[in-house]
């Protein structure tokens, strides 16, 4: 039996199995029925390893053993394994989310914020800043900095950027909001963008600009600016730049608010 690495490796990323288990179950697949002797020398796994392999394969529902002399192992239907991988992941998740919500009530959590405290009391405020690679790690910091924001919140992004904001970050702008928090968001209102200002129009206020930028204000204290054009540059080479500096952040919100001025409302 002959898989390509490749293929292997794509099974390992989706179902979370080590190189033995990809190769014993990629061999059993291919004969439905076989002993572990057989399995070892088609995948080409060491005898000894063989039968560990083929009862995790077993526990995670993968194989099922045939009992009789010798014992032999049976392939799951891999639509069946599909829904077996989702439903322990979905477990799995479930319980860890769990544990963290009660985390919430713990001592831990307390003892924790305290180390935060005393460690930011050490520190010039010109210190706290970091970079930040990837949109995914990007758009995590963003719904962080936003989440924080006690009074405004001020956007400058792309036609693209907008939609993404919108999708990612609408739960973030409707919790803040509530607490009395401004926003406003500052993009170029195209034909594909324009449905989105719609959508967010009832949490924040939306104006057009021709203007190209992509940086976020909060309460004139923090602000993440990104370095490149979102057009330009695949979703994992974007790089932003956060940085919590009330002297720099209230300059960029005063440049702002003189452009705001003269931005279109989005109902024009």
């Amino acid at each position: 039996m002959i898989v390509k690495e490749e293929f292997l490796s794509q099974l390992r990323r989706y179902f979370s199995l080590n190189l033995y288990e990809v190769k014993i179950w990629t061999a059993l697949l291919s004969r439905g029925v076989s002993t572990a002797g057989e399995l070892s020398d088609i995948a080409n796994v060491p005898r000894s390893r063989s039968y560990d392999v083929l009862e995790s394969l077993e526990k995670k529902g993968f194989v099922v053993m045939k009992i009789g002399k010798p014992i032999k192992y049976l392939a799951v239907p891999p639509k069946e394994v599909v829904e077996r991988v989702k439903k322990n992941v979905k477990t799995i998740a479930e319980k860890q989310v769990s544990k963290l919500e009660n985390l919430k009530n713990t001592d831990v959590i307390t003892e924790l914020n305290s180390l935060h405290t005393q460690g930011v009391e050490l520190i010039e405020p010109s210190d706290i800043s970091g970079s930040l690679r990837g949109r995914h790690n990007l758009y995590n910091h963003l719904e962080l900095t936003i989440k924080n924001a006690e009074k405004t919140v001020t956007i400058m992004t792309t036609a693209q950027g907008l939609m993404r904001k919108v999708e990612g970050l609408m739960p973030v702008f409707e919790e803040v909001k509530k607490r009395g928090v401004k926003i406003r968001i500052a993009a170029p209102l195209t034909k594909e963008s324009m449905e989105a200002a719609k959508l967010v129009q009832g949490v924040a206020e939306v104006k057009h600009t021709d203007k190209k930028a992509r940086f976020i204000v909060v309460d004139g204290k923090e602000i993440v600016f990104m370095v490149m054009n979102d057009s330009e540059v695949h979703p994992t080479y974007d790089i932003g730049i956060w940085i919590n500096t009330p002297f720099f952040s209230s300059a960029l919100e005063d440049l702002f608010e003189l452009a705001w001025k003269v931005m279109k409302p989005i109902k024009a």
